[in-house]
């Protein structure tokens, strides 16, 4: 209750400080971020912000607090669900605890490329996943990419699945995602994603994973100068709103919202890959050993026993075939 209480006086003193600049808006939403200034999430939701300013004759505007401001992932659910944040861009990692069908699109190599993974959030399997947060006091109003994740390290080039033996990961805090690691024979550290910079320089962990932009804006290519493009993960972020803060609107402003939503998505597929492609030259011109030969194979084949974990269902092995058939 402390801790929760101390975030909320901070989120309001950074609230009251940063919002002037929206005070003549008769509706301001808040959205958090953790990604810094300029990524493309945090553009995405500023753009969509700038539609619905003008589509609202300046009546909606939204505020975007990027860089963690308003605290970490996990923090930033709770006060969006609880309706002190009206809006949340975050992984769909720290979700698979709460919206179970999360936990689908969140599996190792569930998505055989990144235009897979479109077509199936861009229609009724995105959508039925969108309309799951409603349970959990949230309104799902986009996906959001994020690339493809894979591991980097410290310590030595990762060319094959044995080399990740006994070593230390950071994954986001997810079930799925430290099975995931568990299963290739690797050690994995839920943490934050703000320390996980400092966690590989002082070798509390060697190393994590992630995409292309991360790894490049976070500077943990500095600190961990080996990237494997094994792509295990290509998992979307989705933009949530809290449901007191959508009820509170109008019908015909929630559709604003909903629709400036959908009209941010093809704005931040632009501006991922501009970005992606800006990311992997930097990180190569700064030295860091990339390995692309390996055999996905083993570490496909290692999924077995996290696919009979987490897809028990019938209607989560329904969703598991319906993806699996999305051509």
């Amino acid at each position: 209750m402390t801790s929760t209480r101390t975030l909320t006086a901070a989120l309001l003193a950074s609230v009251a400080m940063a919002g002037a600049a929206f005070a003549d808006c008769e509706v301001n939403l808040r959205s958090a971020d953790t990604h810094p200034e300029g990524y493309p999430t945090v553009v995405a939701v500023e753009r969509m912000g700038e539609m619905l300013t003008e589509r609202s004759s300046g009546r909606i505007c939204v505020e975007v607090f990027p860089s963690a401001q308003l605290g970490e992932e996990k923090d930033t659910i709770e006060q969006t669900q609880f309706g002190v944040i009206d809006m949340n861009r975050v992984s769909l990692g720290p979700f698979n605890n709460i919206v179970e069908e999360t936990q689908v699109v969140s599996l190792p190599y569930i998505f055989r490329s990144v235009e897979h993974m479109h077509d199936v959030m861009d229609g009724p399997i995105g959508q039925e996943i969108l309309d799951a947060f409603e349970a959990h006091d949230l309104v799902g109003l986009a996906f959001y990419d994020s690339g493809s994740r894979s591991f980097y390290n410290s310590e030595k080039p990762i060319t094959s699945i044995e080399d990740l033996a006994g070593m230390k990961f950071r994954v986001m805090q997810s079930d799925i995602f430290v099975d995931m690691v568990d299963a290739l024979g690797a050690n994995a550290t839920p943490m934050p994603y703000g320390e996980v910079y400092s966690s590989i320089q002082t070798g509390v962990i060697d190393g994590a994973e992630n995409n292309w932009p991360s790894y490049d804006s976070s500077g943990h290519f500095e600190v961990a100068k080996y990237y494997t493009l094994d792509q295990h993960l290509i998992v979307p972020e989705v933009l949530v709103m809290a449901k007191s803060s959508f009820d509170a609107l109008s019908p015909e402003d929630q559709e604003m919202v909903r629709q400036a939503a959908k009209d941010s998505v093809p704005v931040m597929r632009e501006l991922w890959t501009e970005r992606e492609a800006e990311s992997e030259q930097k990180v190569r011109d700064a030295g860091v050993e990339i390995v692309t030969d390996i055999d996905k194979t083993p570490f496909i084949e290692a999924m077995v026993p996290v696919y009979e974990k987490y897809v028990t269902s019938d209607k989560l092995k329904d969703m598991v075939e319906r993806i699996q058939a999305t051509e």
